[in-house]
């Protein structure tokens, strides 16, 4: 037997040239199912949201989702796709637990949407990602594990099925193979995910939660020596976050890597991601599109959207993320590198809410880049989690800019706020947090710190005005934080003229 030993993912790209390929799944946000009226809300008891027609029952005859057509025509256009003048459903046949009719209801060679593109920002370079076809299908129901570690039916005592999701309207995305991408091939391939993510909610047409499975990811990924025809792919399937993407291509590269290092050849399979390990292990062979015997549906009519139809879902399209992305970087005067920041940490519609509410640009990003990331990061939850709203920090910064806190003091009243006792200035009240500027309250504080550090006093006297900086500390002590420093500086240098 032929022992594989991993190389470094440095030497992996530094000898082989990767090939990436995703497909996205994303559950459209109709209020009911594609083919029927079955409601689609999340989280329902088992198989409670089912009929005879998502259940596959004889003489139940589907009626396709206006709504859910009109989604992907927007999703298609959204990423500039050709949308197809004529096309239709075909059976796609296979046999699993959770397809209540042993066949799913899909587009095969003739999809909705088609030859689109999307741009991403990687390392500072865009890359761009073209799209192969954006076809409307069913959701399958959700088969669950129980009994054994790991919640996956090995070690499982028994499998239990819900088909509460069978037939929800679920679009997927393909893209074309994307090569050339080098070193960053995991980089770009998170990057894609995220921006369509993005460009999915900016629509309005899904929440996109990968927690959820509204979106759900199948990273194909194949190596080849350089000038050589691309590899045999492996399918990582259901890959549920955005930094698991970009690991499950890590993870190939260096396992495919490995591999042809030691002269063994790349099965075509699907294969599974383990969040706990990084790792991908074998599912099951990987099917063409002759296993699936795809024909017509015979139950429904071919489609044919109508061209002016189309014309006005694409004119009503609201601002691409990269467009607002552009167009918010140049009003909040921040570099490149600073946006890519906001972004990554998803403070984007925060900071904007936050603008909106009263504050300035520069303030809203301090608080929520710095003070609460640092807490988000802490509590390890998303930063629109926290506890507080953007109309809030806003309020918080128009105490800080009207002299009333200082950051000292703002982040004392945050406590309160994440605590439920109410507003900034609610918090500030109730708890006695205001700047002292009064000169006759900071007088007798001024005096006992000179009286308490009389060498430093004697520096400044003979004009060295940097040692007030130790006085003005132990005035600050003194007060909690709650003098003003300026007015403090202004006596002690008045005091010891």
């Amino acid at each position: 037997m032929t022992t594989v030993t991993s190389p470094s993912y440095a030497d992996a790209v530094a000898k082989y040239e990767a090939v990436i390929g995703l497909e996205t799944h994303v559950e459209l946000g109709t209020r009911t199912k594609m083919f029927c009226g079955c409601t689609t809300e999340f989280g329902a008891d088992p198989n409670t949201q089912v009929c005879p027609v998502c259940l596959g029952l004889p003489g139940a005859l589907p009626v396709a989702n206006e709504a859910a057509i009109e989604a992907t025509i927007r999703i298609g256009l959204a990423l500039n796709c050709r949308i197809a003048e004529w096309c239709r459903f075909a059976r796609k046949n296979y046999f699993y637990p959770d397809m209540p009719k042993n066949f799913q209801t899909s587009q095969y060679d003739e999809p909705l949407c088609e030859d689109g593109w999307l741009d991403v920002d990687v390392d500072g370079e865009t890359v761009r990602i073209e799209i192969e076809r954006v076809h409307l299908e069913e959701d399958t129901g959700k088969s669950m594990h129980v009994g054994g570690a790991t919640g996956r039916i090995q070690g499982a005592t028994e499998s239990l099925v819900d088909y509460n999701r069978a037939g929800i309207p679920l679009v997927e995305i393909v893209t074309k193979p994307v090569n050339g991408t080098g070193a960053l091939a995991p980089e770009v391939a998170r990057a894609y995910v995220t921006e369509l993510r993005e460009v999915i909610r900016s629509l309005g047409v899904s929440d996109v939660r990968m927690e959820q499975g509204s979106l759900r990811c199948d990273v194909n990924t194949s190596l080849n020596l350089p000038g050589q025809e691309w590899g045999t792919r492996t399918e990582t399937k259901n890959v549920n976050s955005l930094r698991s993407v970009e690991r499950a291509v890590r993870s190939e590269i260096i396992r495919q890597s490995g591999l042809l290092d030691a002269g063994e050849r790349i099965v075509q399979e699907t294969r599974h991601f383990h969040e706990d390990t990084g790792q991908t292990t074998p599912g099951r062979s990987k099917e063409t599109a002759t296993d699936y015997r795809y024909f017509p549906e015979p139950d429904l009519t071919p489609m044919s959207p109508d061209p002016e139809w189309v014309s006005r879902l694409r004119e009503a399209l609201p601002e691409l993320p990269r467009d607002r992305r552009r167009r918010l970087q140049e009003a909040w005067g921040l570099s490149s590198l600073d946006m890519a920041a906001v972004l990554n940490a998803g403070a984007v519609d925060l900071i904007e809410a936050t603008v909106a509410a009263g504050a300035k640009p520069e303030g809203a990003r301090k608080w929520w880049m710095g003070e609460l990331s640092r807490r988000a990061n802490e509590a390890e939850m998303e930063l629109g989690a926290l506890g507080i709203s953007p109309a809030q920090v806003a309020e918080l910064q128009g105490l800080v800019d009207a002299g009333t806190l200082n950051d000292k003091l703002a982040r004392q009243v945050i406590d309160g706020v994440l605590a439920g006792e109410g507003d900034p200035k609610a918090v500030a009240d109730a708890r006695g947090l205001a700047i002292v500027s009064d000169t006759g309250a900071l007088t007798a504080a001024v005096d006992a710190a000179i009286a308490a550090n009389p060498d430093v006093a004697d520096k400044v006297r003979s004009g060295v005005h940097a040692a007030a900086g130790v006085l003005i500390g132990a005035v600050m002590k003194e007060t909690r934080g709650q003098a003003d420093a300026k007015t403090v500086r202004e006596l002690i240098l008045s005091r010891l003229s």
